[in-house]
């Protein structure tokens, strides 16, 4: 997959604010982002990230150079503005911790469209900007579609713009690191039964908590 994103190859909308969420990363919180040759070159991929701050959505798919689409949950569309507004980015609308079935639809819909997802397993913005404990929303979405999960971890986002800050700490820096894309073969194991999807997201989290901080100065 090309690094440079060709916006005129998105849908106009979605690429103005691709392009828009690199810039503010890029002037105001401008971190180290790591990994991004671990995109698959061919065929569908989902990106599983950490959540500490509204602003990762949008600084972890500018590093994609191609159209994503995200989740959110169901509840934000009660803002007509909102709600209008993730239409137009095309992002799912998903029930929580309910194995919402339409929204799996839509995510191998988006797959064979050949878009990538992102996915958040913690299922909501950390509270304090630890990792926390994930869904097993994120295992079985992995699981029904089978396709290599790319891990991203996010570091400074919570000091950037986490809970419990009414305004964005501009200059924090946002840091973005991608893994290795993990195999349907290594985090999904059919013979556990109940406890197959459970297993795939603490598979998939325990790779998102092993990527390291990188330990060179930003310039």
């Amino acid at each position: 997959m090309p690094h440079s994103p060709d916006h005129l190859k998105m849908r106009p909308f979605y690429g103005f604010f691709h392009y828009l969420s690199g810039v503010v990363h890029g002037m105001w919180f401008r971190g180290e982002v790591v990994g991004t040759e671990n995109f698959p070159k061919v065929g569908p991929f989902l990106i599983a990230s950490n959540h500490a701050s509204h602003l990762d959505p949008p600084f972890v798919g500018s590093q994609i150079a191609k159209q994503m689409r995200f989740f959110a949950r169901k509840s934000l569309w009660s803002s007509k503005l909102l709600g209008w507004w993730l239409d137009q980015v095309e992002t799912i609308p998903v029930e929580r911790d309910t194995g919402d079935i339409g929204a799996i639809k839509r995510v191998l819909l988006a797959l064979k469209e050949d878009r990538a997802v992102v996915l958040f397993p913690e299922g909501t913005r950390s509270p304090d900007g630890q990792l926390q404990k994930p869904k097993a929303g994120v295992g079985l979405m992995a699981c029904k579609t089978g396709v290599p999960v790319v891990p991203c971890r996010v570091y400074g986002s919570f000091e950037a713009f986490g809970k419990g800050r009414r305004w964005p700490n501009f200059g924090a820096p946002v840091t973005i690191v991608f893994g290795a894309p993990i195999p349907a073969s290594v985090y999904d194991d059919p013979g556990l039964g109940k406890a197959r999807y459970e297993a795939a997201a603490q598979r998939i989290m325990d790779r998102i908590a092993a990527l390291p901080r990188p330990h060179y100065a930003v310039i």
